[in-house]
């Protein structure tokens, strides 16, 4: 599939290896867990000195939220809306760990990620189906769009 496809044509892939209800159980709690953690190791990325001094609230967070975010806006602007919300909270969440403890944040990341992911790979062993970015590594954003997406129809919000 290319960026072009449409939001529905990536969750009707995406959807045919997660059809069995422990496995979209297991996704509700894992995929946002593995995406803040993935937030996370992105966060604790040294800036170099020299950039930090012209800009000393930069972190590598921001120039890969904003391409996430432009494609979740190329897949659909309301999805985006929702996603962005979700990403915030996650930037917030670290931003209040940093000023607890720095070094938290690769630890308590390093956990929830290889726990998410034991997760996963047993949701994935019930369903039977590998999991999707096997195929294509873009099913990593289409994750969070397609959890999304179900909570927009609960909401009888089109996206």
């Amino acid at each position: 599939m290319s960026a072009k496809n449409s939001a529905d044509q990536w969750f009707a892939v995406y959807g045919e290896s997660h059809q069995h209800h422990t496995n979209q159980f297991i996704h509700w709690i894992c995929v946002p867990l593995i995406f803040f953690c993935a937030m996370g190791f992105i966060w604790i990325i040294p800036v170099p000195d020299n950039l930090l001094e012209r800009a000393p609230w930069f972190n590598w967070t921001l120039p890969v939220i904003a391409a996430v975010m432009a494609f979740y806006l190329r897949l659909s602007p309301m999805l985006s809306a929702g996603l962005l919300f979700y990403i915030s909270l996650c930037y917030s969440v670290l931003a209040m760990l940093e000023l607890i403890d720095p070094t938290l944040i690769g630890k308590l990341c390093a956990a929830l990620f290889v726990l998410a992911w034991i997760g996963q790979l047993i949701g994935h062993q019930i369903e039977g189906q590998k999991p999707s970015f096997l195929h294509d590594l873009v099913f990593l954003l289409i994750g969070p769009a397609w959890l999304m997406a179900k909570i927009y129809k609960k909401l009888g919000q089109p996206y």
